[in-house]
């Protein structure tokens, strides 16, 4: 069973930063990309990083280009996301998941396996 824990989120002032972190149980972390959603209240869930398992590759959402930042450490079995120049628009529940399948398809929730239970991101204007 794998789980994936996130952490890091908070209250921050517009133009301010966050570093969230998930944190994976199991030896296979490796072996999967990974990726960040966030959902905002009465909105889908939508796509904001992705990352290869080897860290080599990263896709970003065009709202989030240029500020945030998709890193992992394979050897703490976590991934993290850099975000700065946070704007309210970025108010939402972070989520953290698992990506097993090879696909060029990143953005879709669907090719995710497992998620974290998701952490809160408020920015205030």
């Amino acid at each position: 069973q794998v789980q994936l824990v996130e952490s890091g989120g908070g209250l921050v002032q517009a133009g301010g930063s966050l570093r969230l972190s998930c944190a994976a149980s199991g030896r296979t972390f490796s072996s999967y990309a990974m990726g960040w959603f966030r959902q905002a209240p009465g909105k889908e869930r939508e796509f904001v990083a992705a990352i290869t398992w080897s860290g080599g590759r990263t896709y970003y959402a065009d709202s989030v280009k240029d500020r945030f930042t998709i890193s992992r450490d394979n050897a703490k079995n976590t991934v993290y996301l850099q975000m700065n120049s946070l704007k309210p628009e970025d108010t939402a529940v972070y989520y953290c998941a698992r990506k097993p399948v090879f696909s060029m398809n990143w953005g879709s929730p669907y090719q995710y396996d497992y998620w974290g239970q998701g952490t809160q991101v408020t920015v205030s204007s």
